[in-house]
């Protein structure tokens, strides 16, 4: 091979080759990136994939069923008053009493609540207790459970056999940017805040929000609200010049760890999309006002191409 055609095989192999996470191609200059940031930023992406494809992950969701009346009939068969797409064609009635729930089983059906066999009438926990219901069926490759939003009910129904799940097309990833991995502020809010957050399905709750993180980038000055994450970390969904041009048009989610002396890290390459991406059953936040951010944050999680798209 001619050293003019080997230098022309080396630059395609640097600019060309998929780095494992579904379809994200490696910059030319990767080789000079720092190596933990590099297998941080794997590791991140090989955890992500995993975690959206547990057999109850999102995109095993295949229902939402909001409760209207006092008592619906569940099941797959057509006589169901609540019809789900899996599952028996007979599953039990659920009804509402006040703000209890209760579930009743059809007879015979080997069902279970919390992973214990279910024989008798329960009441259904939602997702704003401290321990939530949830009622397996179809061998546990079905599970339901209740959400609250806006005082209303629904039901949540996962099944590993969704084709949302058999048929995932893999998750796409702007190049690894060191660029996008900032140093931030915090800034405190007083106690008990709270900020205000429309959901997709136009529902407002008061989510807590324990402050503001600021960031620069190429010189300009950048602000997000925050709210109230796991571990005593934030919590951040934002929209920027790429949603609906490369990125989920409603924007996409970015967690961190607690702040430390009024500091913390923002790896946006680390940035995803939410459920409804994968979805339509799911109910997510959409961003604040404040969060809109005019820069196109060209690093993380590409819009999602369903299996049915063409790549």
């Amino acid at each position: 091979m001619s050293r003019g055609l080997t230098a022309i095989f080396v630059l395609l192999l640097l600019c060309g080759c998929g780095d494992g996470s579904g379809g994200a191609h490696k910059p030319a200059k990767a080789a000079a990136m720092d190596p933990a940031f590099v297998a941080g930023n794997t590791a991140w992406r090989t955890q992500r994939q995993q975690d959206l494809l547990q057999p109850d992950g999102w995109t095993s969701l295949v229902g939402l069923h909001w409760l209207e009346l006092k008592a619906h009939y569940i099941g797959s068969g057509a006589a169901s008053g609540i019809r789900l797409a899996v599952g028996p064609a007979k599953l039990g009635m659920v009804s509402q009493q006040g703000d209890a729930v209760y579930f009743t089983p059809e007879p015979g059906l080997a069902l279970t609540y919390n992973g214990e066999p279910l024989t008798g009438r329960v009441e259904f926990m939602d997702d704003h207790q401290a321990t939530p219901g949830v009622i397996g069926f179809d061998d546990g490759k079905g599970k339901m459970t209740l959400i609250q939003r806006g005082g209303r009910h629904a039901l949540r129904v996962k099944h590993a056999d969704a084709a949302s799940r058999t048929q995932f097309s893999g998750l796409q990833y702007w190049p690894l940017d060191p660029g996008w991995k900032v140093q931030a502020r915090f800034i405190a809010n007083p106690p008990d805040s709270t900020l205000p957050m429309v959901d997709i399905i136009g529902t407002t709750t008061d989510a807590p929000s324990p402050g503001v993180v600021e960031f620069q980038h190429a010189g300009q000055t950048y602000r997000l609200q925050a709210l109230a994450g796991e571990n005593g970390g934030l919590f951040l969904v934002f929209a920027d010049r790429t949603s609906g041009h490369g990125s989920y048009p409603a924007g996409r989610f970015l967690d961190t760890v607690a702040p430390l002396n009024g500091k913390l890290t923002l790896d946006f390459n680390q940035s995803y999309n939410p459920p409804c991406a994968f979805t339509p059953f799911a109910t997510c936040p959409l961003p604040p006002a404040d969060n809109r951010l005019d820069v196109a944050i060209e690093a993380g999680e590409k819009a999602y191409r369903h299996g049915t798209e063409t790549h």
